[in-house]
């Protein structure tokens, strides 16, 4: 029987998980102050931004995919203090993450009508958003670098100084949000182009700290520009190995998510303004879930990387006991807040109606996606079993709720209500699968490699 200190183990998961829950309340606090100011303008504004915005989540995830299997490699590395290979890693994540970004980019200023009008056929909402788009697209080489590098220090415990930078971005976001949004200081009411420029500037104020922290402050892992050209065969085939099934998992979970939006613009204008509100209250809910289960995989990968693996089995079980419990508290401050959400936006009795009944839906979605974040994301990932969420997610998502939801909606004309139930019945069928699979111990493994497995590991 291993014996832990389990104050020194909440101590520790405590110092991780609070910059971490902070950093997700800051992200979801800058598409909170988009929603809020821009709920004001009107409710085809709203629209625009929140279906453009799409267009980013998908890029975003793809970001984390990147990065989620980086921090495969990287927080078993740190176990063993191997900080070239981390370095070499971090290079091959910034390559992958600003080629991502270049081709969204480019996408999102030469043809944001037709990315438009993949989520809807309203031709307002259309309209603003291409305005929306051909403005935040700059962004997103800057939003690249950023991401992945935060991610990925994240990973050897330096979670500071990402809730530092997003918070200073944050700020910037609402200050330039109420200026530009509104025209105040005797600058023009520019509306949602006015949200747009707000996020960019906030964007490149995000990569300027990150330049100023890597290259200034950082002394341990060190961003060397011969590893962003110059890979290492070996470690490529392992960063391989473990992020493309993450990738394709998170691509597949991020096209998923953007069908559901896709299905639900269908339905119209007051469908999708509901359902950006309560897009950001599950957001909200959950900024400390997220956080437990970036925890989880930065402190079993270096467990593991040590190879204590029976410390391992203890810890995600105290992980997994968490997620629910914070789970629960987030769908229960879903329901308290409900009431408040419908009376201080500015939408229609028809939106009203079906943002109470999203709002219910969303306070047992989070319980679920609770369990299913901190098992996929912390434990079975630090362990290197990537494939398992990317099978789980496929199935559940694009062979369950989102075929169902399309046929409910395009078929048998359904309600909203009926089609918004089953799309977002995924969470709920896949507790069961990741619950077996935890069982399981299937995902407890070393994937690191002896030093001299690794071309110039040392040099």
């Amino acid at each position: 029987m291993v014996q832990i200190n389990w104050k020194q183990f909440y101590r520790s998961v405590f110092a991780l998980v609070v910059p971490l829950a902070i950093q997700n309340l800051i992200n979801v606090g800058v598409t909170a102050s988009d929603v809020i100011m821009l709920g004001k303008v009107g409710e085809k504004v709203l629209s625009g931004a929140s279906l453009a915005g799409q267009i980013q989540f998908i890029m975003t995830l793809i970001f984390m995919g990147i990065t989620s299997g980086a921090t495969v490699l990287t927080a078993q590395y740190w176990g063993k203090k191997d900080i070239r290979t981390i370095e070499k890693v971090l290079g091959i994540g910034l390559s992958s993450g600003l080629v991502t970004a270049f081709v969204f980019a480019a996408a999102a200023l030469l043809i944001p009508e037709l990315l438009m009008h993949i989520y809807t056929s309203d031709p307002v909402v259309i309209e603003e958003g291409v305005k929306y788009l051909k403005i935040v697209g700059c962004s997103y080489l800057f939003m690249a670098f950023t991401q992945v590098y935060l991610n990925i220090m994240r990973s050897i415990e330096r979670v500071l100084i990402a809730t530092i930078v997003y918070a200073i971005s944050l700020l910037n976001n609402i200050c330039f949000n109420a200026v530009l949004i509104f025209g105040l200081f005797g600058f023009p009411a520019m509306g949602i182009k006015g949200a747009a420029i707000a996020t960019l500037t906030s964007r490149i104020l995000e990569a300027l700290i990150v330049l100023w922290y890597a290259y200034v402050r950082n002394k341990t892992v060190r961003i060397r520009i011969r590893d962003l050209y110059k890979i290492d065969r070996v470690l490529f085939k392992d960063y391989l190995v473990y992020s493309m099934p993450v990738v394709l998992n998170e691509l597949m979970w991020g096209l998923g998510s953007s069908a559901n939006t896709a299905v639900i613009g269908h339905l119209g204008s007051a469908a999708v303004a509901a359902n950006s509100v309560a897009q950001v209250a599950r957001q909200l809910a959950t900024v400390v879930v997220f956080g437990v289960a970036h925890a989880t995989a930065i402190y079993l990968g270096k467990t593991i990387g040590e190879r204590r693996m029976e410390e391992a089995k203890a810890y995600a079980k105290r992980f997994l006991w968490l997620s629910m419990i914070l789970g629960f508290i987030g769908g229960l401050l879903i329901l308290v807040s409900a009431p408040i959400a419908n009376s201080a936006l500015a939408l229609t009795e028809e939106a009203k109606s079906y943002l109470r009944f999203m709002l219910f839906v969303m306070s047992y979605f989070t319980f679920a996606q609770a369990i299913n974040g901190t098992l996929v994301i912390g434990v079975f990932r630090s362990g290197g079993d990537t494939k398992f969420g990317l099978v789980m997610d496929v199935s559940t998502m694009w062979g369950f709720s989102i075929l169902l939801g399309a046929i409910a909606a395009f078929y048998f004309h359904a309600s909203v209500f009926v089609v918004y139930f089953l799309l977002m019945s995924d969470e709920l069928v896949k507790v069961p699968l990741t619950i077996k699979r935890y069982v399981s111990y299937k995902w407890l493994k070393d994937v690191t490699r002896d030093m001299e497995g690794i071309e110039g590991s040392g040099t």
